[in-house]
Order: C-alpha cells, then sequence, then structure tokens
C-alpha cells in the first residue's frame, strides 16, 4: 500500500501526490461551498477555507509548480471575466447607469479611504495584510490575486502574498454578513417596506419602452392612406418596423420602403412600448389578430448568427429586403430582445427573427451560419492571442514602477477585446457554459493554491489578538462604505431599495449577497443593478489593490 502513502499523505510533492491533493481541494471546498447557512451560500470560496487547512496539516506543493498552477488559474479567471464584463463596460456609463457607477466608485473611494487611515493612524503598518483584509472584506477575490501577484516580484513576496491570504480569509465570511446587514439597516433607516418597492418597479417594468411591442393595426386614417411605408417613417420619426401588411384583398404581403397603405390595411407592427400610442393616433385603431394561424405563404422564423465574418456587422448593412424579400423585426441577445434598427451591429450567437417567404429565410440561413454545432466550439484562438497581449500589457512600466501585472493586463485586453475585437476579425463569443467553465476552473485552480500555501501559518497569524482586529477591521471596511452610499442613494437619490440592494452587491462583487437579494424579493432588479456597476467595479477593485501595495509595500 505505499503507492497509497505516496499520494495521500501529507509531505509528498510528486506529480500524482499534487492532483491528488489540487482534485480533492477543489472538489471538498465546492461540495462544502454549496451548503447554505442562514439562506446563504458562499460558492467555490470554500476552495480557500479547504486548501488553508490541507495546508495546515502539512500538505505542501512544489513552489515553482503551485506559483504556475495559482498564476495560471489566475490568468484564466480574469480573462474570462474580462470577457463576460466587456460588452456592458462602456454602455454602463451611459445616463441610466451613470448614477450608479458613481455610487458604486464611491463605495471603493471609501473603501481604500479607511484602509489609508487604518495604515496611517491605526498603528498597523503591514500594508499586505490590510490589502488581504480589503480584499476579504468587499469579497473581491481578483483584488487579492491582483495584490499578490504585485507582492510576488518583491523581496519576500511569497510571504507578503501568503500574509493576504490569511487576511482575506478572516474578513471574507463577516463580508458577506456585512453586505447582507448593511441592506438591513438602510431598509430600517428609512422605514421602507420591500412589498412596496417591489410594486414601484413592476409598475415601472409594465411601462418600459426598451423592449420591442408587437401590435396589429387597421388603417382607419385617410391622411395616412396612400402613403408610403417610407413616409411613414418621416411622420412617426421613430424606430419601427412593418412585419407584414395584410391588404383589404386579405392578401399578406412583405412590406420594403415603397410599399403604399390604404384604409382597411391591417400592419403588424414592431416598435417600442413608448411609441404604441402614438401609432394608433397616426394609422388607427389596435385589433386582435393571429398573424401565425392565418392562411399565408409567409413565415416568421429565428436565424443564428454563426458565421465571424458577420461578428459586428450592421443589421442595416444585410440588405435584407432587397436581397432577399424579408424583414427583421427584432434580434434576440442572450435572452434580451432588441428592436431590429438598422445600426444594431451583430454579435456571434444572436438570434433574428425575420418574416418572408421559406426559401428566402433559408437562403439567408445559409449565409449567416445558423448552425448550433459552431456556437458550441470554442474561439481558442481568440483566447489565447488575448492571454499573450494581456501578459505584455502587464509587464509595461505604466509609470511610477506600476505595472497591470498578470491580473490587470489579461483583464483590459480581454473588455476591449470583447468590446472591439471584431474589428480585427476576432470572434469572441463564447458558449454560457465554456465560460463559466473557464472562469470556475480558473478561481478554482487559484484558490487552492493561495489556500494550500497560507495554511502552514494561517492559525498563528489569525488567532491572536491582530487576527482578531483583521476580522474587526474587515468588518468596518465593508459595512461603513455601504450605509454611507445607501442613504446618499436613498435620502438624496430616491434609488429604489432594490436597486440599492443590487448596487451593494455590484460594489463589493459578491454573488452570495446578490443570491440573497435575488431571493428576498422575487425580482430581477437587484441582477439588473449588479450588472450595471459590476464591469467598472471589478476592473477599479483589481486597480485599487495593486495601487495601494506598489505604493506602500
Amino acid at each position: 500500500m505505499e503507492f497509497l502513502q505516496e499520494l495521500l499523505f501529507p509531505g509528498n510533492t510528486s506529480i500524482g501526490a499534487t492532483l491528488v491533493l489540487y482534485s480533492f481541494v477543489i472538489a471538498a471546498g465546492i461540495f462544502i461551498g454549496k451548503m447554505k447557512f442562514f439562506g446563504v451560500s458562499l460558492g467555490v470560496t470554500f476552495v480557500l477555507f479547504v486548501g488553508i487547512v490541507m495546508g495546515h496539516f502539512g500538505y505542501i506543493v512544489q513552489n515553482d509548480v503551485l506559483k504556475f498552477v495559482r498564476e495560471f488559474g489566475l490568468i484564466l479567471f480574469i480573462f474570462s471575466i474580462g470577457l463576460q464584463v466587456g460588452p456592458g463596460f462602456f454602455s454602463s456609463f451611459k445616463k441610466g447607469g451613470m448614477r450608479l457607477n458613481l455610487l458604486a466608485v464611491l463605495v471603493i473611494v471609501l473603501n481604500v479611504a479607511i484602509v489609508l487611515c487604518i495604515y496611517f493612524f491605526g498603528n498597523v503598518h503591514d500594508i499586505s495584510a490590510l490589502v488581504g483584509v480589503m480584499s476579504g472584506a468587499v469579497t473581491n477575490t481578483p483584488g487579492l490575486a491582483a495584490a499578490q501577484q504585485a507582492v510576488s516580484q518583491m523581496a519576500e513576496g511569497a510571504e507578503q502574498a501568503n500574509l493576504m491570504a490569511s487576511g482575506y480569509a478572516a474578513a471574507y465570511p463577516l463580508g458577506v454578513v456585512g453586505i447582507i446587514l448593511s441592506m438591513f439597516i438602510i431598509k430600517w433607516i428609512f422605514r421602507i417596506r420591500t412589498e412596496d418597492e417591489i410594486k414601484k418597479i413592476e409598475e415601472e417594468q409594465e411601462d418600459s419602452h426598451l423592449k420591442p411591442f408587437l401590435m396589429t393595426l387597421e388603417v382607419t386614417n385617410e391622411l395616412v392612406s396612400g402613403k408610403t411605408i417610407l413616409e411613414l417613417h418621416d411622420i412617426v420619426h421613430t424606430n419601427f418596423v412593418v412585419s407584414r401588411i395584410m391588404d383589404t384583398n386579405n392578401q399578406v404581403v412583405i412590406p420594403k420602403s415603397s410599399t403604399v397603405i390604404h384604409t382597411g390595411d391591417k400592419l403588424y407592427i414592431v416598435c417600442s412600448a413608448h411609441d404604441a400610442d402614438r401609432f394608433k393616433a397616426v394609422i388607427g385603431p389596435e385589433i386582435q389578430m393571429d398573424w401565425e394561424s392565418t392562411p399565408t405563404p409567409v413565415f416568421s422564423r429565428r436565424i443564428v448568427v454563426t458565421k465571424s465574418e458577420y461578428n459586428g456587422v450592421p443589421l442595416g448593412s444585410l440588405r435584407l429586403h432587397n436581397g432577399y424579400k424579408l424583414n427583421c423585426t427584432r434580434v434576440n441577445r442572450a435572452g434580451v430582445d432588441l428592436l431590429a434598427a438598422p445600426n444594431l451591429r451583430l454579435q456571434m450567437g444572436d438570434r433574428i427573427t425575420v418574416v418572408g417567404n421559406l426559401e428566402d429565410i433559408d437562403r439567408l440561413a445559409a449565409r449567416l451560419g445558423n448552425s448550433m454545432k459552431r456556437l458550441n466550439q470554442p474561439n481558442l484562438i481568440t483566447i489565447f492571442v488575448g492571454i499573450i497581449l494581456g501578459i505584455i500589457l502587464g509587464s509595461i512600466n505604466v509609470g511610477f514602477g506600476m505595472k497591470l501585472g498578470l491580473a490587470g493586463g489579461p483583464l483590459v485586453v480581454a473588455i476591449l477585446i470583447s468590446r472591439f475585437g471584431y474589428k480585427a476579425k476576432l470572434v469572441t463569443y463564447t458558449s454560457s457554459s465554456a465560460s463559466l467553465l473557464l472562469r470556475e476552473l480558473g478561481i478554482c485552480l487559484f484558490l487552492a493554491s493561495v489556500g494550500i500555501s497560507a495554511g502552514k501559518d494561517f492559525a498563528a497569524s489569525v488567532f491572536n489578538t491582530t487576527g482578531m482586529w483583521w476580522v474587526i477591521w474587515g468588518f468596518v471596511i465593508t459595512v461603513v462604505p455601504l450605509i454611507i452610499v445607501g442613504c446618499i442613494a436613498r435620502g438624496h437619490d430616491r434609488i429604489n431599495l432594490l436597486t440599492i440592494m443590487g448596487l451593494m452587491s455590484g460594489s463589493n462583487t459578491d454573488p452570495p449577497a446578490l443570491a440573497y437579494a435575488n431571493n428576498s424579493t422575487a425580482n430581477d432588479q437587484p441582477a439588473v443593478a449588479y450588472s450595471t456597476v459590476y464591469p467598472l467595479t471589478m476592473f477599479l477593485r483589481v486597480v485599487a489593490a495593486q495601487a495601494l501595495v506598489l505604493c506602500l509595500a
């Protein structure tokens, strides 16, 4: 049974023993992380704690192997995060999200300000430990990873990295609790009833004008009778698509810009809900009509864009009506329907709804790809080209001796590639399952490496007076900024509680807190706010952690 002893007992550093150790730490950590405590689970973060336990009991990994696995896992995780948040990174600055992003930035500024106060006035002069505590307090693993990578090039870098991991692990549990507690405190201060907030959100969603709205109108206005579709655009002055027209002879046609409408025609219109009343006033009353069951040679089908050459191409450039006698009514992207505007740029994986004859639809499908099998194939060239560029960027001195490093470089490149990669013919589409696998594998390898490395000195570092202060400082770093910003958001800006809950979760990049917010409200508004602030927050968390270490270490 010597082979079992070599594989399972502490102290062995063979390849087999290392693989068994990593596999056990990751499997056990994920299993325990699925357990809920007071309705909240910590997820893959428990991989870190299991790694710490195993490291404490003498399980070790060769330094070169541990460093490679840690950095490679970090790059996979950070790069996949960048690909995920990149498309929404720049759009999050538009008017609706600007206010939320400014509030999230204020949370980060207050976090850093408290850390600096503790460092200069709290008789705590080890910035590595404080950065670890801050990362744990705001439950931001990429920030920890970036800071650890930054100190790895310094003298005693391994010791400082382990100290960060200990501070992170000490502050993390109360970090999750502190975010949820802050939600309760804001709710109590302003005497908010969750039921009222949910009702307000639902009323606003009913009035939303962002989603495509489908309706059938009968032309009764003599003033528009005899006008073409193009002239109708000049009258209404808004984006819309006339999908189909049934004339007075019950003949269904696919209209084009020169098609003339007459009194008695029935128009199947796709527009924004906000403009529906305007159309009724200009054209005529809305009527009920089941177009799908109406005998007609015209069909409606969805086509999936799976050919890379159409990634980033404007919808209008396809010339659907002139080339295929088809009308595109809407585009579904990641489960969200978008109005088919001519300037809407297509992305790999988009599903466009077209109306016309089956033969024409089939011709367009062949042109765009319409192959789910192709979507299932990961675009590994883009991923590894991006990693190469990210490492190069991270190695450049950006001033004052600072570098973006193996965390910041890939993150910046991934954000840029996911948003502008189509201009360089780089396809960034990755199926949700493949993206999740890449991200989870990377973070598990990283957390397991950090835990195993820090486990040897964890007990001595945390279970003493210093460790107690780490927990206390971490709780202060978590709660104080959230309460201040929550009061500003509610008291000054009158933001809905559900949005504030998403803001708090997103500004601390904390999925467990978001899960609690979603479950407790049975509404997706917290997730909307979370996704609005998450891209910028994730980027700034990484930069802030690195900046603190490089400036003060």
